[in-house]
């Protein structure tokens, strides 16, 4: 369910009527835009009756929400999303380019395309240091060596750094390297415990849409992102 609350409400009003809505049971996501505040209530909210929400002084209106999906559907936060990866913004008409080398393969390389790709545009550098191949021959990228390359590329470039996470154990990696934001590639869309892992970060997360996943799919991993804490998600088709 979705409250939109009237324009200049006492906040006194409005918190108490959140402690109460909290004592209910309900998990509240609280948004504050240009022109409306919103509460966005989560849990089953079949039994809470609209006419004694709308009886409330600090309500204006309030209506029932179908979609599975909470925290990353428009309806509980009208406003734009804007992600800031090291200074560089994503969303709300800010236009970020991330470009750089599918894996990370040697120190020369990765330093070279770093500036080339600076020079031509590019904001944020991403590059694999970890990578699935469908082959278990092939080159599966440097791992730990490439994650100490890429903070090398930054230190040079200045660049904010995005790399492909793979699995749970390797999140203290990604932590003392200081990645700047943390891709789930495609195969990984639909792991959840490794969704929930890094919804427990306060790392930037590029989600890329999975093999054959249709648009809600997409937006359900990106919810368990967000239902973990970690609001700042961009999707990637």
């Amino acid at each position: 369910m979705i409250i939109v609350l009237k324009q200049n409400a006492p906040e006194e009003q409005v918190r108490s009527f959140c402690e109460e809505l909290r004592g209910m049971g309900f998990e509240i996501n609280d948004s504050t835009g240009h022109d409306t505040h919103i509460l966005g209530l989560i849990g089953d909210t079949k039994a809470l009756a609209e006419s004694w929400v709308l009886a409330n002084p600090v309500v204006d209106t309030c209506r029932r929400v179908s979609e599975p999906y909470k925290k990353a559907n428009r309806k509980f936060h009208p406003d734009d999303t804007v992600v800031d990866v090291g200074g560089h913004k994503i969303g709300g008409g800010y236009f970020a380019v991330m470009s750089g080398p599918c894996s990370v393969e040697s120190r020369d390389q990765i330093l070279e395309v770093a500036k080339r790709v600076q020079a031509a545009g590019a904001s944020i550098l991403r590059g694999g240091a970890f990578k699935p191949r469908t082959s278990p021959y092939s080159f599966q990228g440097l791992r730990a060596e490439g994650l100490e390359l890429l903070q090398e590329a930054r230190a040079a470039t200045g660049q904010p750094i995005v790399t492909e996470l793979m699995n749970n154990e390797h999140i203290p990696l990604f932590l003392d390297a200081k990645v700047d934001m943390i891709q789930i590639g495609a195969r990984n869309m639909q792991n959840f415990e490794l969704l929930k892992a890094v919804g427990k970060l306060k790392v930037p997360v590029l989600l890329k849409r999975g093999l054959s996943s249709t648009l809600e799919e997409l937006v359900m991993s990106a919810e368990y992102i967000m239902a973990e804490g970690n609001p700042n998600v961009v999707l990637c088709e």
